[in-house]
């Protein structure tokens, strides 16, 4: 990798590094909560499921 030239170029590839990382972070914690709300709304559908052999069986 080659070396930046000026000091500027550094701050701006050190900013771009941050803004990255903090991008990806960002989006992995969107994940949890999302992987969280389908879990806990699975969880709700699978115990408010009618009761009886009326409901439907999906077989995984």
């Amino acid at each position: 990798m080659r070396r930046p030239d000026s000091p500027g170029q550094a701050l701006i590839l050190v900013l771009l590094l941050v803004l990255i990382l903090f991008g990806a972070g960002f989006a992995l914690k969107i994940l949890w909560w999302v992987a969280i709300a389908v879990l806990v709304l699975w969880l709700i559908g699978f115990v408010a499921r009618p009761k009886g052999g009326s409901g439907r069986r999906y077989r995984w």
